[in-house]
């Protein structure tokens, strides 16, 4: 059976890569850092130092959409879903 194509262009894959290998990178960091905790006496010199409170403000960094951004994306859905109804009711007949 033929797999679905993806339509995924050179540049989005290269960006959910980024995004990926960004998100290990930064689990990868707290788990130095849990290490680092769980045995201080291997003394760090001071460039870990400098990765520990990189990733201490990377982990509180919270996304948060603002209202126009909510509504805006709550127009697109409404407008999204029923088109969806729209194509499913034509085909129904």
């Amino acid at each position: 059976m033929p797999r679905p194509s993806t339509k995924l262009t050179a540049e989005k894959l290269k960006g959910l890569a980024r995004v990926g290998a960004e998100h290990a990178l930064n689990e990868l960091r707290a788990e130095i850092i849990a290490i680092e905790r769980a045995f201080p006496e291997l003394g760090l010199p001071k460039t870990r130092r400098k990765v520990r409170t990189a990733v201490a403000t990377v982990g509180k960094r919270a996304r948060s959409m603002s209202a126009a951004a909510r509504a805006a994306v709550s127009r697109r859905m409404r407008k999204y879903w029923a088109e969806r109804r729209k194509a499913k009711a034509r085909l129904a007949k």
